[in-house]
């Protein structure tokens, strides 16, 4: 744009130059100076095109120069354009990657809670009847049992008959002064729901909280007739209630049932509660184990140590016949040295003569 706009300003001066020279030569009307200005017209006209020439090309060379450097710029500008792209369509799809994935695991766990979902209403749908409530708390005691002691009949067992043809959940063999200990479980669920739901009114739930304890203390009363038996078993009993939320309950708000289970000897257990008590009765049992045979052992040890007096004697007797068998062969060694320096000697005809040995040399 600059060349463009000097050299219009270039023909505008000489256009204006040569307004002046006719000029002149109208006032003047000199040959002379027609002529020498004809010529240089000529020469002004030829120095334009020269200079036109010139500046065409010299105007092409830099629209060129420029043309290549804009589209140098311009595939630079595409080049890292795309490079971009690239790098954010790439990043993209590693993204939409991730969404899909959650998306998946979102299904799965949607599954799952579905899945969940239909098992709780199935098991409200179980423990709504007494029978299948009685059947899961049996399952739910017979798991702890066999979890802590293993399949023992030695130690437990499932549906066991007493002497009054009652049969409790199960029997635990514990050690003295425990005893055996019957264990039965119970589940008063009906009365409880109505009890901690807040949407019920008042009225209600305290006429269901005189209900629940009514069939606790029903509860307690039937494992006292049923399952303590003097001579037979022990004096107490457990109650098992397999839910915690019950036993927490009780343990919270209901001391007078809590007192109530201590009178009469029927201890109340929650899963968690009874898991710990048969663990440390386990461990009693470990350790009356070891006590029963702790004399055995001992006199074991002292077998044992007997033998390994002996060993270490013959040991001793052994290890001194080994040194002096040692010592025997290392004199022998020296004797068998001493006989092989005098084999070489008379081999190599080094022998010392003696006096006696001269004389019958020279014979």
């Amino acid at each position: 744009m600059e060349y463009i706009l000097l050299g219009i300003g270039i023909l505008n001066v000489v256009v204006l130059i040569i307004i002046l020279i006719l000029m002149i030569i109208r006032k003047n009307n000199n040959e002379d100076i027609t002529l020498k200005l004809g010529q240089f017209s000529t020469n002004l006209t030829k120095e334009i095109g020269e200079f036109k020439y010139d500046f065409s090309k010299s105007l092409q060379k830099d629209f060129k120069e420029m043309n290549d450097l804009l589209e140098r710029r311009l595939n630079h500008i595409n080049d890292k354009v795309n490079e971009r792209l690239d790098q954010n369509f790439e990043k993209t799809n590693k993204t939409f990657a991730t969404v899909l994935e959650r998306i998946s695991k979102i299904d799965e766990a949607q599954k799952k809670i579905d899945s969940l979902s239909n098992d709780i209403v199935s098991l409200q749908s179980v423990l709504t009847d007494k029978k299948t409530r009685g059947i899961f708390g049996e399952t739910n005691l017979n798991y702890i049992l066999d979890s802590v002691f293993g399949k023992n009949d030695a130690i437990y067992r499932e549906q066991y008959t007493l002497s009054n043809s009652s049969i409790a959940d199960a029997i635990l063999f514990a050690p003295e002064p425990l005893g055996t200990i019957a264990i039965d479980s119970k589940f008063p669920l009906e009365h409880y729901q109505i009890m901690v739901n807040t949407g019920l009114d008042k009225h209600v739930r305290e006429e269901a909280t005189k209900e629940f304890k009514r069939d606790v203390k029903k509860h307690i009363d039937a494992i006292k007739t049923k399952y303590i038996i003097p001579g037979e078993t022990a004096a107490e009993a457990i109650m098992f209630l397999p839910a915690e939320a019950i036993f927490a309950e009780i343990n919270a708000y209901h001391n007078d049932l809590i007192e109530y289970s201590y009178k009469s000897k029927v201890w109340i257990a929650s899963p968690t509660t009874l898991m710990s008590t048969l663990t440390i009765i386990s461990m009693i049992l470990k350790n009356m184990e070891r006590d029963k045979y702790a004399k055995v052992i001992h006199e074991e040890l002292n077998k044992l140590s007997v033998e390994f007096d002996r060993y270490r004697d013959r040991w001793d007797k052994l290890s001194r016949s080994i040194n002096t068998v040692s010592k025997d062969v290392e004199d022998i060694h020296t004797t068998t040295e001493k006989i092989t320096k005098r084999f070489n000697s008379i081999n190599n005809v080094s022998i010392e003569l003696t006096d006696e040995t001269k004389e019958l040399v020279e014979r």
